[in-house]
């Protein structure tokens, strides 16, 4: 059995693993919030993520953060995103990518550029089009 197949299986069986819409988005959504909202800071009350704490490593913790954020492109890729889409998310990790690299005030831009953040609503708008039963209410608690 090829291992395609196998992987295939696997996906089957774990739970948010699946290549439907809803998996992807769930997978989507948690790789987001990692990157972009895992802390608040506590005086002026911002989300952080990994995509600020990894600017503490020059250059391999953009690279790292940059690699992330083009996992979340390749899911989109399986979601069924044109290409003119992808490449504008390409294009927002990009300048992620070329901000943070700016040597000590990198982490800077990335408080405030969240390429990560818009390339979700990228992709919550592709499926509130294509996959309209996936459609969540900005701020509402319920997802489906």
């Amino acid at each position: 059995m090829p291992i395609t197949d196998r992987l295939d299986q696997l996906a089957d069986r774990v739970p948010g693993m699946g290549r439907d819409p809803a998996s992807v988005r769930r997978r989507i959504e948690h790789a987001e919030h990692l990157l972009e909202g895992l802390f608040v800071v506590p005086v002026i009350n911002r989300r952080i993520g990994l995509d600020v704490i990894l600017d503490a490593l020059p250059v391999a913790g953009d690279a790292i953060a940059a690699a992330m954020g083009g996992w979340i492109i390749w899911e989109a890729r399986n979601l069924g995103m044109s290409k003119w889409q992808m490449a504008r998310m390409a294009g927002n990790v990009g300048v992620d990518f070329l901000l943070g690299l700016i040597p000590v005030v990198g982490a800077i831009p990335d408080f405030f550029f969240r390429s990560n953040t818009m390339n979700l609503k990228m992709i919550k708008r592709h499926l509130e089009r294509h996959h309209p039963a996936l459609a969540t209410i900005e701020g509402d608690a319920v997802h489906r």
